[in-house]
């Protein structure tokens, strides 16, 4: 009889330190305490007399640089363009595979949490706008339009299972919604002046990539080098390049090109060789040997396979950089209640869980949506509070929209608005477990 431990790989010495730490990447409230330590340390250093040599630190010029040609941005730039194409190519995979696999498959259920995205963009955004009217800094609406996804699942994973899983889905699709919203009011209300024939070029290459993903290519680096030359041909276009993300994202497969029954065939193939050391040199066995590593791997399809090369990456690598790079405030003689600092603190403290118990009630009274089983309102209510954490995509999006004079005052309106919306999300979500668990 096969005893479980023949069943796993072989231990290894390493495997003492990187199968715990392993399990604590896991964890989904790390991912949000390494965002927000990582923007507690930029606060901190940006009001010490470290401030200046940091700030410059992100300024610094990186690029490529050929005779007379030279390509070049500041590296905060890269950070906020670059490394952030991949956060919003995550979020396109997530998106996706709740859309396919998940439990958004089913339109009533998507509905809801569209419904609550699209009202916690919309009134946080006339919020704004009504309190900004007629001064600087109006330009600024699309900054309280957006959710920060690794702070809500954070929050919720503090939570453990005082929540269901109902409202972990609501939110965190409804998150990724915002998300993908946010990016299109980037693209379309911050962008530059449009330049026809790199958009064609980008256009033509997200086509191939169609192509030959239909023709049933599957070398990732032929994926990772058209990507990068996409990326390019958008960034000369004017649209933000970020939107490359998105689109490879919804583009990329969510079918597994082995099937559950093949898969069983090749590696019960592999068990009918005689045990022994033969899978060395040009065999039988290593030719199968080799079919069976590729089995394996196509058996999951290739939204699957990304999420989990790249989330670890993205989580605990390119977030808490983006928020070392754009959280730093110096707060000594800015005026913490200027008009842009309160307009953002009432649109996403208030508005943002306005707009989502509006417009998702309003949906399921039409009969465009329904809430799943054990949805009900109350809950609904408490955990829209946290909508409100607008953090990363609000910085993101702060740093397209307001000019030099304006940003630190929009940041400290973000930063305030977030810890608050945070705050009283976890406190009456803790107070409705408290009081399921003493009924």
């Amino acid at each position: 009889m096969t005893s479980p431990e023949s069943t796993r790989l072989p231990h290894k010495m390493s495997d003492r330190f990187t199968v715990p730490f392993l399990r604590f990447l896991r964890i989904e409230a790390v991912a949000g305490a390494a965002l927000f330590l990582a923007a507690v340390a930029a606060l901190i250093v940006s009001n010490t007399a470290w401030s200046e040599p940091f700030h410059a630190f992100w300024q610094i010029p990186l690029g490529l640089q050929v005779g007379t040609w030279a390509y070049a941005r500041p590296m905060q730039d890269w950070i906020n363009d670059g490394l952030m194409t991949l956060f919003f190519f995550i979020v396109a995979l997530e998106l996706k595979r709740e859309l396919v696999l998940g439990e958004l498959r089913h339109v009533r259920i998507a509905a809801l949490s569209f419904a609550g995205a699209l009202g916690g963009m919309l009134v946080p955004a006339a919020i704004y706008l009504m309190m900004m009217l007629g001064r600087t800094g109006i330009h600024g609406w699309g900054s309280v339009m957006p959710t920060d996804t690794a702070f809500v699942i954070g929050c919720l994973a503090l939570l453990g299972t005082r929540i269901p899983p109902t409202l972990r889905l609501f939110l965190l699709s409804l998150a990724i919604f915002d998300d993908i919203g946010a990016i299109i009011v980037t693209t379309v209300g911050y962008g530059h002046a449009l330049h026809v024939m790199p958009l064609v070029l980008g256009i033509g290459g997200l086509t191939a990539i169609a192509g030959v993903s239909w023709l049933g290519v599957k070398s990732m680096s032929i994926y990772v080098l058209a990507g990068c030359a996409i990326w390019f041909c958008i960034d000369a276009s004017g649209i933000h390049p970020t939107f490359t993300g998105v689109a490879l994202g919804l583009m990329t497969p969510t079918g597994a090109w082995v099937k559950d029954a093949r898969l069983r065939a090749i590696l019960e193939r592999i068990l009918t060789h005689e045990t022994g050391e033969h899978w060395s040199g040009d065999t039988n066995g290593r030719r199968d040997l080799r079919i069976a590593r590729t089995a394996v791997t196509e058996a999951l399809s290739p939204v699957e396979r990304l999420e989990i090369v790249l989330h670890p990456w993205v989580a605990f690598v390119i977030m808490p950089i983006f928020a070392l790079a754009n959280a730093g405030v110096t707060l000594s003689g800015v005026d913490t209640w200027q008009p842009v600092s309160t307009a953002i603190l009432a649109a996403l403290v208030i508005g943002k869980p306005v707009g989502v118990m509006a417009f998702t009630w309003i949906a399921v009274r039409l009969g465009l949506a329904r809430q799943t089983a054990g949805l009900h309102w109350p809950l609904l209510a408490a955990g829209s509070l946290l909508t409100g954490i607008g953090f990363t995509m609000s910085l993101f999006i702060a740093e397209q929209a307001y000019p030099p004079d304006l940003l630190d005052a929009a940041k400290i309106g973000i930063l305030g608005a977030s810890t608050l919306s945070a705050a009283i999300g976890l406190v009456f979500l803790v107070r409705h477990g408290f009081k399921n668990r003493n009924e």
